[in-house]
């Protein structure tokens, strides 16, 4: 347990790495006190005394050191020679929470080594084929990037990301985002995404940090599945949840279901348009167009074929303007058909 100790020279911190992790989560209604005691730190950047921490925020001096406390255990407070100085939300949380995901990963490999071992043991001498490799789940947040972490820091040669659109891009990026340590590690990352991913400054801005620092990542117009192969000997596929649901993994060490998830990815990786960080789709026209087209002749709505492009009904709508003009049609539908003619029919191989 972390614990602060008051000194003729200020708070001080004592660190114990056996805090209990589920004390500091508390019931509803809990946490007010951390967050005053928080914010005023932020504010002043600093908390050098308890008792004039007390008078700020009119509270009693053993609140604020028990706030202060939790706070530390939390990794929010740090000290700072005879002072104590806030930590950035971020950091504090990859602080806490790294050790717990790495540990949750840990065991569940542990435990696979274990049932591996025991098969290879027990496994009949002859008359039977060689068995398929395992496919396991993997339920939450912490499990599903404590899985990327590890995988990550084992990756030697290649990493393979297919990063589809979601409603929650926070949550998606959260889960993905252990991955990309392995650029540090000299191995090659390539990340599939969807051309939407042109259009969003944030999206950009990560895009551009990432191929600063060697990954090359190309897009399309709709990526169905998330999924993430290491080494082409173990993929993770992600299953996104609807509102209120924890997300889910499964890991798939079987060589035929990994290698066909290698082959997709590299025929999607063929066709995909080059990322560059200037905004919009003006390299992804034609690609966008081609779907569009299918999508329309289809039938379907604006609204539908926005959603299932992952962009806005706006900019889908701007762009069924342009078909509609240069395929010179009087319809919804007859521009539908005339594009998928134009587009679906004659790109196909051998047409």
């Amino acid at each position: 347990m972390s614990t602060v100790q008051v000194s003729p020279t200020g708070p001080q911190l004592v660190v114990n790495d056996q805090t209990p992790y589920a004390r500091l989560v508390p019931g509803p209604g809990a946490g007010d006190r951390e967050t005053e005691v928080y914010r005023f730190a932020v504010r002043h950047g600093e908390i050098a005394s308890f008792e004039v921490a007390a008078a700020h925020l009119g509270l009693p001096v053993t609140q604020v050191f028990g706030a202060i406390t939790r706070l530390v255990e939390l990794r929010l407070l740090r000290t700072a020679g005879d002072r104590l100085v806030p930590v950035a939300p971020e950091a504090a949380a990859a602080s806490l929470v790294s050790p717990i995901e790495r540990a949750m990963y840990e065991r569940r490999e542990l435990a696979d080594r274990l049932r591996d071992r025991i098969d290879a043991i027990t496994r009949p001498e002859t008359g039977t084929a060689e068995p398929v490799g395992g496919i396991d789940g993997f339920e939450g947040v912490a499990e599903i990037r404590g899985l990327f972490k590890l995988a990550s820091e084992t990756c030697r040669k290649e990493l393979l990301i297919l990063r589809p659109s979601h409603h929650d891009e926070e949550l998606l990026d959260s889960l993905l985002d252990p991955c990309y340590a392995a650029l540090d590690l000299g191995v090659s990352v390539k990340v599939a995404c969807p051309h939407r991913s042109r259009a969003g400054f944030a999206s950009r801005a990560k895009a551009r940090r990432l191929i600063e620092h060697g990954a090359e990542i190309r897009t399309l117009s709709y990526l169905p599945q998330a999924a993430v192969v290491f080494d082409q000997s173990l993929t993770v596929m992600v299953n996104l949840p609807g509102p209120d649901e924890e997300p889910t993994a499964r890991r798939i060490r079987d060589r035929g279901v990994v290698q066909y998830l290698v082959n997709l990815f590299n025929q999607l990786w063929e066709g995909a348009a080059p990322f560059t960080t200037e905004p919009g789709y003006a390299d992804t026209t034609d690609s966008l167009h081609q779907s569009i087209a299918r999508l329309m002749a289809e039938g379907l709505t604006d609204d539908v074929v926005a959603r299932r492009l992952g962009m806005s009904v706006r900019t889908c709508r701007r762009h069924i303007a342009v078909l509609l003009r240069d395929l010179d049609s009087v319809s919804r539908f007859q521009a539908g058909v005339h594009a998928a003619s134009r587009f679906t029919i004659s790109s196909r191989p051998g047409a």
